[in-house]
Parts: structure tokens; C-alpha cells; sequence
């Protein structure tokens, strides 16, 4: 009885930590393969920058009752973050409509949702620096570190016109940096005077340069258009979608206070 009694005691332990230990493994691996999609030469300048870099976080707007009834009743998908706020800043008071109303309001043309299809950054995506040690005399190292020569504004953009670009940046935004977990806004500075404590060796008898880059995520997807309409009948309200189409996008979003630091070295003759 003992030993069957330490069996179970045993199993109940295994059973009941089991999905503990895989959750904290699988917790350590999705720690990893997040930090293995930063290059080692790349660094984040955050603390370091002189420009002060304001946040770009688009916020996920919580619906409100009416607007989540209004949602509901279209199987069109809309996380358009614009037309959602004006659906929570609108009412409709059921007191004022007669039984027999039966109203459509043309809405506009929207944006209405925009799905992600490739997620890929580029970490040379913009020179914006360049350092130089000449150690073509020396007969040994000598050091050099990234220090920005002048302010350089990175910006990106989309890589195509559309209609209401600027919503359509902010979906955008909003998937890349959820789908990345990096900082991304469609305008980055480095400022003038900017350094960082990593420091490289320039051999003898070469020229150093330390080159550097600002990343950006390329961000590809397919954005939908609707011609929404608001319709009032016996008192409920619902949404109507006409006219949908889909369209190919793609933008070019840079990653806020990251740079790419490339050391090159040159025999040169004197």
C-alpha cells in the first residue's frame, strides 16, 4: 500500500505541474526566438538619443454597447480605429424614433479593415552615419565608437497612393508593431551628439568606419473598402456595407531608436 500510495502521490504531482513546466518552457522559447530576430550589431538608443522621440502607439479602442451591436450586425470586419471612435461618440435614442421609421444614412466611404500577409524588416533600411579612425600609421588598435555627426530625420511611409492614407497608416502601425513587438512610428530621429558606449577595433595599417544604419519593417497586406451605411428600422440600428473592395498595400514603417552599427576596415596606402 505504501509504495502504490507514493505512486500516486507521485503521478498527481506530474499531472498537476505538467502544464506549469510546459508553459515556463514555452514561456523561455518564445523569449528566445524574440531575441534572435535582433541582430547582435543592432542596439537601441533610447537612453542615449538627444532627440526625444515621442511614442506612436495606436490605441485599441474599446467599443461601446452601441457600437458592439452596430459591429454585430454586419459580417464585414471593421477595425478601422477612426470610424470606431465616431461610432462610440455617436447615440441613438429610441424614445425620438417612430415604429414605423425606417431610416439610411449614407456614412461615407471608409477604410474599414486591413489584413497583414508579410512582416519583414530591413536593418539596413537607411544610412544616416558614418565614423572614421585612421589607424594606417599605427602599429596598434585603436577604438572607435558610433557618434552621430548631425540630426537625421528617418521617415516612412506608404509605398503606393491610397485614399484615406492616414487611416490606413494607423492600421498599419497597429499590426506591424503587434505582429514585431518593436517600436515602430512612421518618423524617427537621431539626435546631433548621439553616442553609445559599444566601442570597436580599428586594426593597424587600416582605415576604420563605423557605418550606421536606422531598420525599418516592411509591412505588407490587403486593405478593404466599404461604403457604410447606418439603418434605423422599427427602432434597431445596423450597419450596411455596399460596394466592397480589396486592395494591395505596402509601407514602409522605421523602427524608433534602433540602429544597425557596421564596422568596415580598409587597407589603404598613406
Amino acid at each position: 500500500m505504501t509504495v502504490i500510495t507514493g505512486l500516486l502521490v507521485c503521478l498527481f504531482i506530474v499531472t498537476t505541474l505538467s502544464p506549469f513546466i510546459t508553459y515556463a518552457e514555452s514561456g523561455q522559447q518564445t523569449k528566445k526566438s524574440k531575441s534572435d530576430q535582433i541582430p547582435e550589431s543592432v542596439i537601441d538608443i533610447t537612453k542615449e538619443n538627444t532627440y526625444p522621440n515621442p511614442t506612436q502607439d495606436v490605441p485599441r479602442l474599446q467599443p461601446s454597447k452601441l457600437t458592439s451591436q452596430l459591429l454585430n450586425s454586419t459580417d464585414i470586419k471593421i477595425d478601422n480605429p477612426d470610424l470606431i471612435k465616431m461610432m462610440n461618440e455617436s447615440t441613438i435614442k429610441s424614445s425620438k424614433i417612430g415604429i414605423g421609421t425606417n431610416i439610411s444614412i449614407y456614412l461615407g466611404e471608409w477604410p474599414l479593415s486591413y489584413e497583414s500577409e508579410d512582416t519583414m524588416v530591413n536593418w539596413d533600411f537607411e544610412k544616416i552615419n558614418t565614423n572614421m579612425v585612421d589607424n594606417r600609421g599605427g602599429s596598434d588598435k585603436k577604438k572607435i565608437q558610433f557618434n552621430q555627426q548631425q540630426q537625421k530625420r528617418v521617415k516612412g511611409g506608404l509605398t503606393a497612393d491610397m485614399s484615406d492614407a492616414e487611416m490606413v497608416k494607423k492600421m498599419m502601425l497597429k499590426e506591424a508593431a503587434e505582429r514585431t513587438k518593436l517600436p515602430l512610428s512612421f518618423s524617427t530621429t537621431i539626435g546631433f551628439g548621439t553616442q553609445t558606449d559599444r566601442v570597436y577595433d580599428v586594426a593597424p595599417k587600416t582605415m576604420g568606419y563605423l557605418m550606421a544604419y536606422a531598420p525599418a519593417v516592411n509591412e505588407k497586406g490587403k486593405i478593404t473598402y466599404g461604403e457604410v451605411y447606418l439603418k434605423v428600422k422599427r427602432g434597431n440600428a445596423a450597419l450596411e456595407i455596399k460596394n466592397v473592395t480589396r486592395q494591395g498595400v505596402g509601407a514602409w514603417i522605421p523602427i524608433q531608436d534602433y540602429l544597425n552599427l557596421k564596422l568596415e576596415s580598409t587597407k589603404q596606402p598613406r
